[in-house]
């Protein structure tokens, strides 16, 4: 009897102890969730293109895409990196091309200043390097042929990812649209009428004859 009683009050035991996990199992779910969730807050995301030119290391290179589809030719996009200057001199980036893929690419101020046996990261969540007036569309899953240009360690071509703005690339944000250069012929346009409003601003009312 001593030994009935003793297993079951052991089982007992076990059977509240499981019931107390499984309560507290969701409670801590429910803590994780909410707007301030840790999947929903920023943080770089590990992948991309890498490489080493002449003591500079580019790493984590990527065109942010659409979150589904394509990013429309004519628009913009962002393009996240860092680099790590391990060379013998203070290198910066002087300029970005992408020919086959966008018209322009914006650096923020212009360049990027490299100290030596330092990383700079531009990896956003607001992207530092634009790619403007997109020639193709951009899907997830394609690649970019991107050309940096170094002060002085010259020049390097990678083939760049786009990835999907997904998952781990959520909390990147999109590239703003830059504005839409005027054509020639709107430009020509614009100045005619403002030679005409001129004119009219300029004109004397004609004299009345008197009676």
């Amino acid at each position: 009897m001593i030994r009935a009683s003793f297993g079951k009050t052991t089982a007992g035991r076990l059977l509240l102890g499981v019931g107390a996990l499984a309560l507290l199992v969701p409670a801590i779910a429910g803590c994780e969730a909410g707007e301030n969730a840790p999947t929903l807050e920023f943080h770089d995301a590990s992948a991309g293109a890498q490489t080493v030119f002449n003591g500079i290391r580019i790493s984590d290179a990527f065109v942010l895409g659409a979150p589904s589809g394509a990013v429309p030719t004519g628009s913009s996009a962002g393009l996240f990196l860092s680099l790590y200057n391990g060379s013998t001199n203070a290198d910066s980036l002087t300029g970005v091309t992408a020919k086959s893929a966008a018209g322009s690419v914006a650096v923020t101020g212009t360049s990027v200043a490299l100290p030596l046996n330092s990383e700079v990261n531009l990896m956003g969540p607001q992207p530092k390097v634009v790619l403007n007036s997109l020639t193709t569309p951009l899907t997830a899953g394609g690649y970019v042929s991107v050309t940096l240009d170094f002060e002085h360690a010259g020049s390097t071509t990678l083939q760049v990812p786009v990835e999907a703005k997904q998952f781990d690339f959520a909390t990147y944000s999109a590239a703003p649209v830059a504005p839409a250069a005027a054509t020639p012929a709107a430009s020509a346009a614009a100045k005619s009428d403002k030679k005409v409003s001129t004119k009219k601003a300029g004109a004397t009312p004609s004299a009345t004859p008197s009676s």
